[in-house]
């Protein structure tokens, strides 16, 4: 039993390590086709100045949306996901609270946070400027993203192909009318992404 359960792992070990080998961080060999948002390991993550001591941050998750790529076309790839305004977390449960209520994010009137590209920029060879409507408690507005490719290839897991990537941008969050406790609390803010697509066609 304790040779097979060896024989096992060691199996299992080759494995996950063949599906790392088959990952390429070359943006040219991605597939081209058409992807969906993976909802597990795609998050957003923001922060504000709080009073101007310390940074604050909370998270998004939940994501859902597709995402459609030609390496050889990048100037025509898109990309439009969304996410549900109520999965707005910090480490703070009563600011949660807040946050998702009328002088924040409202998330019973505006119950999802969604962005749809509208010009993708090539600016290295990993690299992407992505310009997008983001719509935000009710307003839509124009925010840029800069965007870097990590890697593409099976999951070692699920075995479905997928792509992922990061990106960072900035908003004003009065551009969306979010303007509670302006300027104690920044308008500015900071937003990093770690988004994962798996290809559907």
């Amino acid at each position: 039993m304790r040779i097979l359960s060896r024989a096992a792992v060691a199996l299992a070990c080759l494995t996950l390590a063949g599906s790392a080998m088959a990952q390429s961080t070359d943006p040219q060999a991605v597939q081209a086709g058409t992807y969906k948002a993976e909802p597990m390991h795609t998050r957003i993550l923001f922060s504000v100045l709080h009073m101007g001591f310390t940074h604050y941050f909370g998270d998004l998750t939940g994501v859902s949306g597709k995402l459609d790529l030609d390496p050889k076309n990048l100037s025509a790839a898109s990309v439009k996901v969304s996410f549900p305004t109520a999965s707005v977390s910090t480490t703070n449960p009563t600011l949660d609270g807040e946050l998702k209520g009328g002088q924040w994010l409202d998330a019973a009137a505006d119950p999802t946070i969604t962005f749809a590209s509208t010009q993708v920029t090539p600016t290295g060879p990993r690299t992407a400027r992505i310009v997008g409507d983001l719509t935000l408690h009710g307003v839509t507005h124009p925010v840029t993203l800069d965007a870097t490719f990590n890697a593409a290839g099976p999951n070692a897991l699920s075995h479905k192909y997928t792509i992922g990537f990061d990106a960072v941008g900035h908003l004003n969050r009065s551009d969306f009318g979010v303007k509670t406790y302006v300027p104690l609390i920044s308008d500015n803010v900071d937003i990093i992404i770690s988004a994962a697509f798996e290809r559907t066609e």
